[in-house]
C-alpha cells in the first residue's frame, strides 16, 4: 500500500517526493500593474467608474501583495491620495479663502500661540507625519517655509495672523458679510471632506486584500485610517496652506456671531466639528480607538480659551451695569444656550469643561461683587421679596465650590444687621421710656395715665417688648417663606438662617423676658381681634423664636410670673390654651420644664374645687358670711411667690370672713399652714356716689383703702400718713395703690395737692361728685409688668443661684454615672445636659467643680490632677 503522501513513478521508483508546480508567469509586469492600479485610483477620485472592473484591480493589488511588492503599492497609494488632496485645496478650498484674511472672518479672534505654531510647522510629532510632508511637498523644505513667511505669502499663517492683528482694532466687518464669507470656507471643507472619505472607502474596497495581508503584517495604518492621516496632516494641519487656521477662525467666529444674537449655519458648524473629531492623531501605546482627535487636541483648547475671553469680558460689562437680578439672568441663560450648543453641534467631552469656564467667569470670580452690588444684590432681593432672583441665585451659587458658603455668609451678614436694627430700636425705646417702678414719683404717675390708656395696664415698656417679638416673628416668618421658595428648604441655609437669628435674639439680654410678656399678651382673655386659633398659631410661630434662647431658665422664670399674674386676676384665655402652650414647652424643653407650670394649672382647679365645696358648708350653716369670698389656694413650691406675705391691717368683716374659711380649710387639712397674700387679690365693691351707684373691681389693698372712708363724714379728708397707720400696707404698694384711686382715668379719690404724684405729705378725700357712664368699670391696680433694673438685677441673682444648684446636680449625677472622668470630658457632658435649658459659662462650671471637692464630693485622682474621681 503506498505511503500517504507519495506517489508512484511510472518507472516503478519508490521514494521520489513531487515538487509543487512552478508559479505561472505574471501576464504584466509589476510596474504596468501599479500604473493601472494608479489610474483606477485616479478615476475613482475623479468619479469615474462606471467603466472600471473591480475584480481585475482587485486580482492587480493581490498580485502586488503577493509578489512582495506591497511597499511599492502602500507608497504609491499615499502619494497619489496626498497629490489629490493637494488639488482639492488648490481649486476648492484656497478659492474660498475670505479675500481680507482670516480677520475679515474672525473679526478680532486670535488664536492661541500653540495652535498659530502648530499650523504653519510641519507636524513633526509622528514619523507619518513627516513623511506624509516629505511625499506630498517635497520641494518644500524649512528653508523655504521660513522664506515664505518673510515674504509675506497671502496663503502662510503668518500672513494670515498679521492680517487679523492689523484689523483687531479696527472697524468689525458686517456679520452678514462675515457669515456669508466663513459658510463659504466652511462648504468647501466640508464638501472635500466627505469627497475625499467616498473616495477612500471605495479605493479601501480595491485594495481590501491588501489591508487583510500587507497592513496587519507590517503593522501600519489601514487604507481608511491612512487616508484620515493624510487629510490631517494634508488639509487641516497643512504646512502648505493656512487651512487650520482659516477654518479654526470661521468656526470660533460663528460661534461667537451666534453669541451674539445672530443666526448662523449649525448643520454646517457641525459637519466640520465632525470631521475633527474624525480625525485622530496616534498615541504612543494606546489602543486606536483611544487616539485623541484633532478636535480634543487643536479645537477644543481654541474655543475654551477664546470663550474664556469672550465671557470674562462679558460678565465686566454685565458688572458694570450693577444689576445682580439681570446679571444672573443673563449667566442662567449664557449657561443653557452653550449646553444647547454642545447638544447641537459640538462634542459632548466639551459640556464639562465649558461650564466650568462659565462657572468660573460669570460666577466664581465674582460672588462678593454679586452679593453685595448695591441696590440689587443679596439685601435689595431680600428686602424687595424677589422669591424669583433669589432662587436663581442660590440655583447659579450651588454651582461654584465656594458659593454655597458665599450665600450663606451673605444670608447671616443680612440677618445680623437686620436684627441689630431689631434690638437698637427696642433698647432705644426702652431708653426713652419711664421705668415702670422708679423712685421718682412723676415717672409712676406717667406710667398711670398709661395703663388706663391701654387694657391690662400694658405699659410702654410692655409695648416695646410686643413690637420686638412681633417684629421678629414677622422677620422669621419672611425667611421661612424664602428658605422654602428660593432655596428649596436647603440645610445648609437653613443652619446659617437659625444661627443668625441664634445671634441676634441673645445678643438682646432681655429677650427672655419679653417673649414671655408676648405670650402673656396672646393668652389674656379679652384680647380682641383674634380668634383662638389665630392665638395658637401665633404661638406656635412664638415657640420658633423661644428655641433660639439660650437662657430658657430665664424664660422660665418671667413665664412663671406673667402665668401667675393671669391665673390669680382670672384673665387666661383658657385653661386648654395654657395647656396648650405647656405642650410646646414640653416638646422643646423636656417634660421637667413644664411641671411646676402645671402644678399651677392643677392648683387652681383644686381651688375651684375646693371653694363649690365651702360655698355648699356656707349654705348648710346657720351663720351667714360677712361678704363673698374667692380663695385660690396655691402650692407655694409651684408659685413665683414670696412665703414672707406683704403686711396688711384689714376691715373686721374681711377678717371674720377669712377665719372662716380657714376653718373650713383646716377641717380638711390637718397641719395645713395657710398664708394670705391681699397683694394678688381683687374685690367687685358697690360704691354709693350722689349720682348713682357703680360697681368697681379693684384690687384687694384698694378695698381696704376705701373701706376707711365708709367711716368718716363727706368732705373729711385722710392724710397719706393716716391711710398708712391703720392699714399698715407698705409704702411703694400704698403709693401705687392710692395712685390708682385718685390720679387715673377713674378718680375716686381726691387728692390735694393735685399732682401726678404721690407724696407723704398729701391728703384724700371721697369724691362723692365722681360721674361715669358705666355702671361697672374696672381700676387698674399700678403693677410693673416689665422689671425695673433693680428688679432684673434680683432676678439675675436668683438664677445665678438657680443655676448653681442644677450645675452642681448635673456634675454629680455625671460622675455618679461614670464614677471617674477628665476635665474636659466632664465640662463637656455638663454643658450638654444643661444646655436645653442655658448655655453654662466654663468658669462657673470649674467653680462647681471646685466646690464640690472642697465638700467632698469629688477628689482628684492622685496619678492624674486632670482627672475626677467620684466620692460615694
Amino acid at each position: 500500500m503506498n505511503a500517504p503522501g507519495s506517489m508512484r513513478r511510472p518507472g516503478g521508483t519508490r521514494g521520489t517526493k513531487l515538487k509543487p508546480p512552478k508559479k505561472p508567469g505574471l501576464d504584466i509586469s509589476f510596474e504596468d500593474m501599479w500604473l493601472r492600479l494608479a489610474h483606477a485610483i485616479s478615476q475613482i477620485q475623479n468619479h469615474n467608474i462606471s467603466k472600471l472592473s473591480y475584480e481585475e484591480h482587485y486580482r492587480y493589488a493581490y498580485n502586488l501583495v503577493l509578489h512582495h511588492q506591497g511597499d511599492m503599492l502602500y507608497r504609491g497609494v499615499k502619494k497619489q491620495i496626498q497629490a489629490h488632496l493637494d488639488r482639492l485645496c488648490r481649486e476648492k478650498i484656497i478659492p474660498a479663502f475670505p479675500p481680507g484674511g482670516a480677520a475679515s472672518v474672525s473679526a478680532g479672534i486670535i488664536l492661541p500661540e500653540s495652535l498659530l505654531r502648530q499650523s504653519h510647522a510641519t507636524s513633526a510629532s509622528s514619523p507619518q507625519s513627516r513623511a506624509d510632508s516629505d511625499s506630498a511637498a517635497p520641494s518644500t523644505s524649512a528653508k523655504g517655509k521660513a522664506k515664505a513667511v518673510e515674504n509675506d505669502d497671502p496663503t502662510s499663517s503668518a500672513a494670515a495672523l498679521a492680517t487679523m492683528s492689523a484689523t483687531q482694532a479696527g472697524d468689525r466687518a458686517d456679520a452678514v458679510a462675515r457669515i456669508q464669507a466663513g459658510e463659504r470656507l466652511m462648504t468647501a471643507i466640508r464638501d472635500t471632506w466627505l469627497d475625499h472619505r467616498s473616495c477612500t472607502s471605495k479605493i479601501s474596497e480595491v485594495l481590501k486584500y491588501f489591508d487583510r495581508a500587507y497592513v496587519e503584517l507590517h503593522k501600519v495604518p489601514s487604507i481608511n485610517r491612512l487616508g484620515l492621516e493624510i487629510f490631517r496632516d494634508s488639509v487641516i494641519r497643512s504646512a502648505k496652506y493656512p487651512i487650520q487656521i482659516y477654518l479654526y477662525s470661521t468656526l470660533l467666529t460663528h460661534i461667537q456671531i451666534e453669541r451674539e444674537g445672530s443666526a448662523i449655519s449649525r448643520s454646517l458648524v457641525k459637519s466640520n466639528v465632525d470631521m475633527l473629531a474624525d480625525l485622530t492623531q496616534h498615541k504612543p501605546g494606546a489602543p486606536p480607538d483611544e487616539d485623541p482627535s484633532v478636535y480634543s487636541i487643536d479645537f477644543e483648547p481654541a474655543f475654551l480659551q477664546t470663550s474664556a475671553a469672550f465671557y470674562s469680558a462679558e460678565a465686566d460689562r454685565w458688572l458694570d451695569a450693577g444689576d445682580a437680578p439681570k446679571y444672573l439672568a443673563h449667566v442662567a441663560r449664557r449657561l443653557n444656550e452653550e449646553a444647547d450648543r454642545v447638544s447641537v453641534y459640538l462634542k459632548p467631552e466639551t459640556a464639562k469643561p465649558l461650564q466650568q469656564l462659565l462657572e468660573t467667569h460669570f460666577l466664581a470670580r465674582h460672588l462678593a461683587t454679586i452679593i453685595d452690588m448695591p441696590g440689587s444684590g443679596l439685601v435689595s432681593m431680600l428686602d424687595q421679596h424677589r422669591t424669583t432672583d433669589l432662587c436663581r441665585m442660590y440655583t447659579l451659587f450651588h454651582r461654584v465650590a465656594d458659593g454655597p458658603h458665599k450665600l450663606r455668609l451673605g444670608l447671616k451678614s443680612y440677618i445680623a444687621a437686620k436684627g441689630k436694627l431689631i434690638n437698637d430700636a427696642v433698647a432705644s425705646q426702652t431708653a426713652a421710656a419711664p421705668s415702670t417702678d422708679a423712685p421718682v414719683e412723676s415717672s409712676t404717675a406717667k406710667l398711670a395715665k398709661s395703663k388706663e390708656r391701654e387694657s391690662d395696664a400694658s405699659t410702654p415698656q410692655a409695648a416695646t417688648a410686643i413690637r420686638w417679638v412681633e417684629e421678629v416673628l414677622e422677620f422669621k416668618y419672611k425667611f421661612d417663606a424664602v428658605l422654602e421658595g428660593a432655596f428649596a428648604n436647603d440645610t445648609g441655609c437653613e443652619t446659617a438662617i437659625n444661627e443668625a437669628f441664634e445671634s441676634f435674639i441673645n445678643t438682646n439680654k432681655r429677650a427672655p423676658e419679653f417673649i414671655s410678656l408676648f405670650i402673656d399678651e396672646n393668652l389674656k382673655k379679652g384680647l380682641k381681634g383674634k380668634s383662638e386659633a389665630e392665638v395658637d398659631e401665633v404661638l406656635r410661630k412664638t415657640i420658633c423664636v423661644f428655641r433660639f434662647l439660650h437662657e430658657k431658665d430665664t424664660f422660665e422664670r418671667y413665664y412663671k410670673q406673667h402665668l401667675a399674674k393671669r391665673l390669680l386676676q382670672g384673665r387666661s384665655v383658657s385653661d386648654d390654651a395654657e395647656r396648650g402652650m405647656m405642650a410646646k414647652l414640653k416638646v422643646e424643653s423636656g417634660h421637667g420644664y413644664v411641671v411646676k407650670l402645671q402644678g399651677m394649672l392643677n392648683d387652681m382647679k383644686t381651688s375651684e374645687e375646693l371653694m363649690e365645696e365651702f360655698g355648699r358648708v356656707v349654705k348648710r350653716s346657720d351663720r351667714g358670711m360677712p361678704m363673698g369670698l374667692g380663695v385660690s389656694v396655691l402650692t407655694s413650691t409651684n408659685w413665683p411667690i414670696s412665703a414672707q406675705a406683704p403686711s396688711c391691717v384689714m376691715p373686721e368683716e374681711m377678717m371674720e370672713t377669712r377665719r372662716r374659711f380657714e376653718e373650713f380649710y383646716a377641717s380638711r387639712h390637718n397641719g395645713r399652714v395657710l398664708t394670705w397674700h391681699a397683694n394678688l387679690g381683687s374685690a367687685d365693691v358697690k360704691v354709693a356716689f350722689r349720682a348713682r351707684s357703680h360697681e368697681i373691681n379693684v384690687s384687694t389693698f384698694a378695698l381696704v383703702v376705701l373701706l376707711l372712708f365708709g367711716d368718716v363724714e363727706e368732705g373729711v379728708a385722710l392724710s397719706y400718713g393716716d391711710i398708712s397707720k391703720r392699714t399698715m400696707i407698705s409704702d411703694s404698694d400704698l403709693e401705687r395703690t392710692l395712685q390708682s384711686l385718685s390720679c387715673g382715668k377713674y378718680r375716686i379719690l381726691l387728692k390735694n395737692p393735685k399732682s401726678r404724684d404721690v407724696n407723704k405729705t398729701d391728703t384724700f378725700t371721697f369724691n362723692c361728685s365722681f360721674t361715669c357712664p358705666l355702671a361697672r368699670f374696672k381700676i387698674q391696680q399700678i403693677a410693673a409688668r416689665v422689671e425695673t433694673p433693680q428688679q432684673r438685677q434680683a432676678t439675675s441673682a436668683r438664677i445665678d443661684e438657680e443655676r448653681t444648684v442644677l450645675i452642681e446636680a448635673s456634675i454629680v449625677r455625671i460622675m455618679k454615672n461614670r464614677k471617674q472622668s477628665t476635665h474636659n470630658d466632664l465640662i463637656q457632658q455638663t454643658v450638654a445636659q444643661l444646655s436645653s435649658r442655658f448655655h453654662p459659662q466654663i468658669p462657673h462650671i470649674k467653680r462647681r467643680i471646685e466646690s464640690l471637692i472642697d465638700r467632698e464630693y469629688l477628689e482628684r485622682s492622685p496619678t492624674d490632677r486632670n482627672t475626677y474621681i467620684y466620692l460615694a
